[in-house]
């Protein structure tokens, strides 16, 4: 049974060119990202009066680092003090980054 089922999948998966995308329903867009990006800007900017202070550090990105002590609140001077101690030459820099 299981070789008959096999053989069926096979035949019905139709093989495509390695140019194709890996899902054949995925296209190419225009880029939009200066356009995205300024509405994003523009909603923040609206809704920040009304939110939390700081944010998931986990969603931030590179231009965010402004806001790492906003993020962490209180517990900043502490995971400073750590970083600090335990990297003082920033191998482990990347998004969310406490400077040492």
């Amino acid at each position: 049974m299981w070789r008959r089922r096999r053989r069926r999948l096979g035949t019905a998966t139709p093989l495509s060119p390695p140019s194709s995308p890996a899902c054949g329903q995925i296209r190419p867009t225009r880029p939009t990202t200066g356009r995205n990006t300024a509405w994003v800007k523009e909603y923040y900017a609206a809704i920040a009066a009304h939110s939390e202070p700081g944010g998931y550090v986990n969603f931030a990105s590179g231009d965010d680092q402004p806001r790492v002590v906003e993020n962490y609140g209180s517990k900043y001077p502490r995971l400073l003090e750590t970083k600090r101690r335990y990297d003082p030459d920033n191998l482990f820099h990347l998004n969310q980054n406490i400077q040492p």
